[in-house]
């Protein structure tokens, strides 16, 4: 009777490489590639209406009055609040129609509501 052990076999028993190819990460890329520049430009409308208009143009932006109130006073203490809700629903509005362009939107579970 001969007794085979794991160091006897051909390969030395080391496990072979594997033979499937890495998966291909390119529309990932490109999907994270979208989503970062829907990222900065929504950052940078936030960055605009609540730094620049709310804090360095209020002396100008206050000349303008609309319903009694200085537009300046305006941006700095709700404009850039409202602004800011308003592109977080752009941005989930996007995302939406980003992941359905990729195929990874969530689907509704079955027998979830309608």
């Amino acid at each position: 009777m001969t007794e085979v052990s794991p160091d006897s076999s051909p390969g030395g028993g080391e496990t072979p490489p594997p033979t499937t190819a890495p998966p291909d990460n390119g529309w990932r890329q490109e999907y994270w590639r979208r989503n970062l520049r829907l990222m900065v430009i929504l950052l940078a409308i936030w960055f605009v209406v609540s730094f620049v208009c709310g804090i360095l143009l209020i002396q100008p932006l206050n000349n303008i009055v609309i319903a009694g109130f200085p537009l300046g006073f305006w941006f700095a203490q709700q404009g850039s609040i409202y602004v800011f809700v308003i592109l977080i629903l752009v941005y989930a509005k996007m995302m939406d129609r980003l992941d359905n362009e990729y195929g990874v939107n969530e689907q509704p579970a079955e027998g979830g509501a309608k």
